[in-house]
């Protein structure tokens, strides 16, 4: 076993290997650019070093910096995570002559499985199914859009490149080709440095299963098992879980034995992951191997007792597999959620921002989590947006999907937008818990999923008013207690009036609304009473038990709460976390409310920080709603700007290439 290993990577991939080597007696080191000087992953090495500066292809993707942070450390071998360095076969080289460790497959290996198209070539050599399509080096645009015509529409554009979902896009007619066809190339080129693409049949209502798989120097290789992650979004995985619903013994078999054999026909060592497309008749097709360790690996880890970044370490230091494929078994059903910082109902668009308050579930036999980031941390524009991994495992698919419907409601993020809402509904979709699975559930579901602005509930709005005043009584009794005259009733906040009932009106509004909805109070002894406009009054006490939670009492009725309060120069807002739901609303105090300034011109906004790709309007050009502006390349993500309703161009205030912040106006736009 290695004494000191280097984790070429950032976020919570390194602080999961961190945590094994840990245990192991392994000392780490972590590399970091600058923009993640203060990470978590560097607070938990044992040693650091900066490899320049955030952008990644001047840091976590320049080799001769990382092998150079090995060398100054004398660290053995190089982890290299998923995603960066992981697949890159050059990179698995210079490890080599530079006398490091790469723990990860032979370079020949993801050389082999690294171009879709040639490991489709092998694949179709090993007997292993393949979906139709073409793999071939022709990239004519032209010619492509012909073969796509000759496979059948829909089909999809693929990076023989590439990797969570980007450089992908379906085409479900002839007359769109081209434009997709460009736009994955775009994204393929400035994502992995290869515009290079495939063209395949796209198959109806798709699971997509995959097999996990791992081979040592010493000619073993096994399967632990499938994952489904069918249920993505923009060919990004959001939800996995093992084993696959309703995999039979028979097709677990056939799937494990032709991944294995795709392993040995590459001569593969360390973990892998061989994935499938599968029908809903259970056929299957092989899709592509990731030559790395996956983002959704704690799923097999649940259900098989074994720690796989151990089993890495383990195969790359020389010795065999742990176990032999007889002495594997499934053990109960394990889900995992990826909480990222995007804004769901806004196309998934990523958030940035500090983290001004995270608190994860509790951590236990059933719930586990994986996160790169703790409160106070920022998520930037530079990297994945992602928060963390949240897995729950339990007996079987029904408890675990109840053990993941609460550590959901249980997740505070506090500082940007996080997809948890979102997830919530997920995980309580009929569909998804029928396990009616397929790649389109989202879209499938899309109503039941994106429900729309809905009115604040009366019971968030009476949660809220008892919290803020909670909140108003401990401020003026810390006041009080530091003043000259502590038992002034000018300090105190409990509404005593001689011969009256005290009164005063809270008003709230909905996070991005603004009609104001007006809570009566009326203070009595030891408690309020709430009114709300078609509401009855309640009565109501409420305690502090603690941080931002709260017990609340409504006439006969107690809650268990949280209410996170957030002030700037633009809002006072107040985070409800109540029932596993999440409410955002906004204080409204005349006396002491800061307008929010700024330029309010007639142009389009970015909706996050990012580069201008492509301008696809002309300035003076008349458009109808919806036309195609500007392309903003934003996290090696595409985004298009649209008209917001028909109307001119008048002009762009970038170019293409330009860097643009969040909010900044890219077009001069009148409508008609």
């Amino acid at each position: 076993m290695f004494s000191k290993i280097l984790i070429a990577n950032r976020g919570e991939i390194a602080c999961r290997v961190i945590k094994t080597a840990r245990r192991l007696g392994v000392r780490t080191v972590a590399v970091y650019s600058e923009a993640d000087a203060g990470a978590r992953h560097v607070r938990l090495a044992d040693e650091a070093v900066c490899i320049g500066p955030a952008a990644a292809r001047e840091s976590y993707l320049v080799a001769d910096k990382i092998l150079a942070a090995a060398r100054a450390t004398g660290a053995q071998a190089i982890h290299p995570g998923y995603g960066f360095l992981s697949e890159n076969a050059e990179f698995a080289d210079a490890c080599a002559a530079a006398g490091v460790v790469f723990i990860g497959p032979p370079a020949a290996s993801i050389r082999a499985m690294g171009s879709k198209s040639a490991a489709k070539a092998l694949m179709e050599k090993a007997a292993v199914p393949l979906t139709p399509g073409y793999h071939g080096d022709n990239q004519e645009p032209d010619f492509l859009k012909a073969q796509a015509d000759a496979i059948g529409y829909p089909v999809l554009i693929k990076a023989a490149a590439g990797g969570g979902g980007k450089g992908m896009r379906l085409v479900e007619k002839g007359e769109d080709f081209i434009a997709a066809l460009a736009s994955c190339k775009r994204e393929a080129s400035s994502s992995f440095g290869n515009d290079h693409v495939l063209v395949e049949k796209y198959i109806t209502r798709p699971r997509h299963i995959e097999i996990q798989v791992f081979g040592d120097t010493h000619g073993n290789c096994v399967y632990l098992f499938e994952r489904d992650c069918s249920v993505q979004r923009r060919h990004q995985k959001v939800l996995e879980e093992a084993p696959a619903p309703g995999m039979t013994p028979e097709r677990r078999r056939q799937m494990g034995e032709a991944a294995v054999a795709a392993a040995q026909a590459v001569g593969y060592v360390g973990a892998g992951t061989v994935e499938f497309i599968a029908n809903q008749d259970g056929s299957f097709y092989f899709m592509e191997m990731n030559t790395r360790l996956q983002v959704e690996h704690p799923v097999t880890e649940m259900i098989t007792g074994q720690d796989l970044v151990e089993w890495q370490l383990r195969v790359a230091s020389g010795e065999p597999l742990p176990l032999k494929q007889a002495d594997l078994a499934i053990h109960g059903h394990a889900l995992e959620a990826r909480i990222y910082a995007e804004d769901a109902d806004r196309g998934f668009l990523p958030s940035t921002g500090r983290l001004l308050r995270l608190a994860p579930p509790a951590e236990s036999l059933y719930v586990r989590v994986d996160t790169g980031v703790e409160e106070g941390d920022e998520i930037t524009p530079h990297y994945d947006p992602m928060v963390a991994k949240l897995i729950v495992w339990d007996e079987n698919r029904d408890a675990a999907l109840a053990r993941m419907r609460q550590a959901l409601a249980d997740y505070r993020v506090v500082g940007v937008t996080s997809n948890i809402p979102f997830l919530s509904r997920l995980v309580a979709c009929p569909a998804f818990a029928g396990a009616d699975l397929d790649t389109g559930l989202i879209e499938r579901q899309r109503d039941y999923l994106f429900p729309g602005d809905a009115p604040l509930p009366a019971l968030a709005l009476q949660v809220a008013s008892v919290a803020e005043l909670l909140r108003e009584q401990a401020q003026a009794e810390q006041a009080a207690s530091t003043s000259a005259d502590p038992w002034s009733p000018w300090a105190s906040r409990d509404g005593w009036r001689m011969n009256l009932t005290g009164r005063r009106t809270l008003t709230w509004k909905s996070a991005g609304n603004d009609t104001e909805i007006t809570v009566e109070v009326a203070y009595g002894n030891d408690s309020w009473t709430l009114a709300l406009a078609g509401e009855a009054p309640v009565l109501a006490r409420g305690r502090c038990l603690g941080g931002d939670r709260l017990a609340v009492e409504l006439d006969d009725r107690r809650l268990l709460a949280s209410v996170v309060a957030v002030n700037d120069t633009q809002s006072e807002r107040r985070h409800v976390f109540l029932n596993g739901s999440t409410f955002i609303l906004e204080r409204h105090d005349p006396l002491h409310k800061v307008e929010a300034g700024g330029h309010q011109g007639g142009g389009l906004t970015a909706p996050m920080p990012g580069k201008v790709v492509a301008l696809i309007a002309t300035p003076g050009q008349k458009v109808e709603a919806g036309a195609p502006l500007l392309i903003l390349e934003a996290m090696k993500m595409e985004h298009t700007i649209t008209a917001p309703k028909a109307g001119v161009v008048k002009a762009f205030r970038y170019a293409a290439g330009d860097q643009v912040s969040d909010g900044a106006e890219l077009v001069d736009f009148e409508a008609a």
